[in-house]
């Protein structure tokens, strides 16, 4: 008796350390990270109102000599529809995006993303993905040039385009812009764009002169602060790229770029931008031309993050003209659609936008599973649903073995009893002799534990297909269940909002949660009672310990989970039975509630 009081107490230290971390730990450590950062981004924007704002390029100014553009940027001094205001604009209309093309730099910085709203309600704000330079946010893509002597001045962030055709741009009716040098040089920009979130830049430059000229083309993806995010290890956001075709991905946080810039050896094809969780914003420098990636970050001005190229020096003769064509990725992570741009377009390895993760031989195929059964039941929870049960039919084999194994050791149950009252209180002896019992009777013990284990990878894959891919986010299942991807929003502590007050975070235990819970504890008592009492009370005590750790998932992945169990205890009776095993799931309940004799002194 007082083994088990220790093992209870033990057992409870150890819950109350897990709670207490969680409460004490870490939910104060989100909730400080977020409340600094928002701190941060409300003193940098008190500290742009303060400020004067410098610019160093004039408007109306071209690019002559120089590197990239991106330090000496004005600071954040006005807000969005001030900034929006100030300069001339054409429209952005399509059935995905809307915004407009600041015709000062010929940049894309005012974008949102028409299918996209903040929260799971149709009526809040829709998604802002670009804003412009001088806003707090600002966010934008730019493709432009760096000149030499002999080219004259070049389109630059400072260069005022002149609309030349086209007063919106749409998926049927691009926009072209001209500028002329002092030199004669015309740069003529076909900007077009499909109809979700690619925007291709088709640019000519004639050279009527009669000296040749030379100059670079450059592309950038710039951003004003980090974005006010939870960092989560389970998923990269911040730089990243595939500089080349080789395959071979490069990514950077915030933070490692802050310390050092990284500039990507010269390489030809490829691309490189800034990726969010969901959104990303990508430039596609001309696939057959050599350049020079780089990720960096200047503090001059306001905090920016800046994803640029440089291409290799052009010549071109007099009277002769070129060609080149930049893209530029601005919207949502959408897996068919990244794969479709990857192929249509011969962009090497742009699937790896989305962050699949280590597991990515899992984690991909069973995406498309399930896309697959979305595409035909339409409800992204059903379709986890018969995903889960494909994994089942696909592991069958390996689990029948196992629960077969678990069968035949129940009916080893009466040798075992005998070798305990052989040996007493002899625990070594106890321990060769049962080791011996299941060589010789070819038991593997912890049998049981097997089809737990292998479904950790596919667990976590699918925890990466919920969290990343944005075909979860804000996807229904049934009921109070409106967001996969976030927790279940309800709680046992009041009674499911029957109670009219909050819940700490910790206590966030909803109807999922304890449904998983529960379905895990008959699955544990399937299984033949651990003759060692710690092992016995660690098997009691794991569905609790699970219930309060998988509260926090997202709701879409404990669904999964709850449904997993039940399959495994349909799978493990039918299997039992098969073998002529008694099914002690019952008589596992009943003992629970009985009181064990006391032992005898």
């Amino acid at each position: 008796m007082e083994k088990n009081r220790n093992y209870f107490i033990a057992i409870g230290l150890s819950v109350v350390i897990v709670l207490a971390w969680q409460f004490l730990y870490m939910n104060p450590r989100m909730e400080a990270q977020q409340r600094a950062a928002e701190a941060q981004q409300a003193l940098q924007q008190q500290q742009a109102a303060q400020n004067p704002t410098f610019t160093p390029e004039s408007p109306g100014a071209a690019t002559t000599t120089g590197n990239l553009p991106g330090a000496g940027q004005a600071q954040a001094t006005a807000t969005r529809d001030q900034a929006l205001a100030k300069s001339a604009r054409v429209a952005i209309d399509t059935p995905a995006v809307s915004g407009s093309i600041n015709l000062t730099g010929a940049r894309f910085d005012d974008l949102k993303l028409r299918e996209y709203h903040e929260t799971v309600d149709d009526s809040s704000p829709l998604i802002t993905l670009f804003s412009p330079a001088d806003t707090h946010d600002g966010y934008f893509g730019e493709v432009g040039y760096i000149g030499s002597d002999t080219s004259g001045a070049v389109p630059g962030p400072g260069t005022t385009w002149t609309l030349a055709g086209g007063d919106k741009l749409t998926t049927t009716t691009p926009v072209i812009l001209s500028f002329t040098n002092e030199k004669g040089v015309v740069f003529n920009r076909t900007i077009s764009i499909d109809d979700h979130y690619l925007i291709s830049v088709a640019d000519k430059i004639e050279n009527p002169g009669a000296e040749a000229i030379t100059l670079s083309s450059y592309g950038r993806i710039t951003r004003n602060n980090k974005p006010v995010t939870p960092s989560v290890w389970v998923i990269h956001e911040g730089f990243l790229g595939v500089p080349g075709t080789d395959g071979s991905l490069s990514e950077h946080t915030y933070s490692s770029i802050e310390k050092e810039a990284v500039t990507n050896a010269k390489a030809t094809g490829g691309w490189l931008g800034i990726t969010d969780k969901y959104w990303a914003a990508t430039i596609v420098p001309p696939q057959t031309m050599p350049y020079e990636g780089r990720f960096t970050h200047f503090t001059d001005g306001q905090p920016r993050y800046q994803a640029d190229y440089k291409g290799d020096a052009l010549t071109i003769q007099p009277g002769q003209s070129t060609e080149l064509k930049n893209m530029v990725f601005a919207g949502a992570k959408e897996v068919p659609l990244v794969a479709r741009y990857a192929q249509d377009y011969a962009i090497p390895h742009f699937d790896l936008l989305i962050d699949w993760g280590w597991f990515y031989f899992i984690t991909k195929p069973m995406f498309q599973l399930m896309d697959f059964f979305f595409r035909h039941v339409g409800n992204f929870g059903v379709a986890i649903l018969l995903t889960t049960v494909v994994v089942k039919l696909i592991f069958f084999p390996l689990a029948s073995k196992q629960y077969a194994s678990m069968a035949n050791m129940k009916r080893m149950q009466p040798k075992m009893t005998e070798l305990k009252e052989k040996h007493g209180d002899d625990r070594m002896a106890l321990q060769q002799a049962m080791m011996a019992l299941y060589k010789e009777e070819k038991i593997n013990p912890i049998a049981g534990c097997w089809p737990v284990l292998l479904q950790i990878p596919v667990f976590f894959a699918l925890y990466k297909v919920i969290y990343v891919t944005i075909e979860m986010r804000h996807a229904p299942f049934f009921g109070w269940i409106q967001d996969l991807s976030a927790p279940d929003p309800t709680s046992l502590f009041n009674l499911f909002g029957l109670l009219p007050y909050d819940v700490p975070h910790f206590l966030m235990i909803g109807v999922w949660p304890l449904v998983m819970g529960i379905t895990m504890f008959l699955q544990m008592r399937m299984n033949p009672t651990p003759p060692d009492p710690t092992q016995a009370m660690i098997f009691t005590w794991m569905p609790l310990v699970f219930t309060f750790m998988l509260a926090s998932f997202p709701s879409g992945l404990v669904i999964y989970w709850a449904w997993n169990n039940t399959l495994s205890v349909s799978q493990q009776a039918v299997i039992m039975k098969r073998h002529g095993a008694k099914i002690e799931l019952f008589d596992n309940l009943k003992g629970l509630f009985k009181r064990k004799p006391a032992e005898s002194k």
